[in-house]
């Protein structure tokens, strides 16, 4: 039988059966190979997947899925944590984005996933004045820019109201938007709406009104005296009975923060018209003058009459340039300068010290005119014959 079954044959048989155990072999190996290989769940930049690895630590597995990781990326569990099955890795690769924080920028790299994240890790507190482009909420995108105004504090004046208040620089007319003012057609804001708001500012709004006012003001009757030679020196008579007279003035009135600041007359009309007390003054006998000099001055013996700076057709300011309605105190006397020079210092029998600082086109000769600052003490005065001396 042996010679039946040629040598070839059993040769082959042989080298079939070694490559059939080197076959098995290597696919037992493959099997165990594949079968000793970690599960990883792996989430990159968001997207999951599942990764078979023989890598012992995750730093080796990214190293194999070629992906390079730096310091700002965000990686968990670290590169030195051992790989098993079911571990979950996470990586997210940082982005590029750009801070510009009142004027000074920064380039930073970022994992954050929105504006107020970011800001958060960069500890940069935000206020709710401040002024964040774009928005907290917005999603971050790579070379994104952020740009933040931090706001400061000022004083804001309303109406003569003041307060405390945040803003960012930008121009008074909208910063008082922001702060809700409205601004009336007449009010005035410092400093100017198109000037730009800065630290330390104070924004004052006054407010200003413009109203129509209508008066009913009374008109002083003035008394007109009229000398009558036949009526005994001293004697008074009244001719014609004095009445006020009443007039209506309309005035625009300015007032800022409703306090009245400026009054302007618009118009005026005669409600009732006055009538001027007239007098008739005695000269019936002569006046006895004597004049004469002494060591004390020159002594005169004159008529008087008296005046008020509010007289009719009188200005207030006397021939000297003195203002006796800012003056009301004022000792003066109105003369003849021909008889009493102007500036002369005099005294009155009866009113004292005074000043030869006025004249009048009714005051001639040997006759001086009183003044009183009420026209109730220059009735009191009447017209009397009274004794002066001229001192210097």
């Amino acid at each position: 039988m042996k010679n039946l079954i040629p040598k070839s044959f059993g040769r082959k048989r042989r080298v079939v059966a070694i490559s059939l155990t080197i076959t098995v072999a290597a696919a037992l190996g493959i099997l165990i190979y594949q079968g000793t290989k970690h599960t990883v769940l792996l989430t990159l930049n968001g997207q999951t997947q599942t990764v078979s690895t023989h890598a012992r630590t995750v730093h080796d597995m990214l190293k194999e899925l070629e992906i390079t990781v730096h310091a700002e990326d965000y990686l968990h569990p670290s590169k030195e944590s051992e790989v098993n099955d079911n571990l979950a890795v996470t990586w997210e690769k940082a982005k590029p984005v750009s801070i510009d924080l009142n004027d000074e920028k920064k380039e930073i790299m970022t994992t954050a996933k929105t504006v107020e994240e970011l800001l958060h890790m960069q500890k940069i507190d935000i206020t709710k004045w401040d002024k964040v482009n774009p928005s907290l909420e917005t999603e971050l995108q790579e070379n994104m820019k952020i740009a933040i105004e931090k706001a400061f504090p000022l004083k804001l004046e309303v109406g003569g109201i003041e307060k405390q208040v945040w803003s960012t620089s930008t121009t008074v007319a909208d910063f008082l938007k922001q702060q809700d003012v409205k601004l009336n057609k007449w009010d005035r804001v410092e400093p100017k709406l198109s000037e730009r708001v800065q630290l330390k500012n104070k924004i004052t709004v006054i407010r200003v009104e413009k109203v129509t006012d209508v008066v009913e003001e009374p008109v002083q009757f003035a008394v007109i005296t009229k000398e009558d030679e036949n009526l005994d020196k001293g004697k008074k008579k009244i001719l014609t009975k004095g009445r006020d007279g009443l007039v209506s003035r309309q005035y625009e009135v300015i007032k800022e923060n409703g306090k009245e600041v400026k009054r302007s007359l618009i118009s005026e009309a005669v409600r009732t018209k006055k009538k001027d007390k007239v007098v008739a003054v005695g000269t019936k006998r002569a006046i006895t003058q004597v004049s004469r000099e002494s060591n004390e001055g020159k002594v005169l013996y004159v008529s008087s009459t008296a005046y008020t700076a509010s007289c009719n057709g009188c200005s207030g300011r006397t021939a000297t340039g003195i203002n006796l309605k800012q003056n009301p105190g004022a000792k003066v006397i109105a003369v003849d300068p021909r008889v009493i020079p102007l500036g002369s210092k005099v005294y009155v029998e009866g009113y004292g010290y005074a000043i030869a600082g006025d004249k009048g086109g009714a005051i001639k000769g040997n006759k001086i005119d009183v003044f009183f600052a009420s026209k109730s003490d220059a009735y009191r005065w009447g017209v009397k014959k009274v004794k002066i001396r001229v001192v210097n």
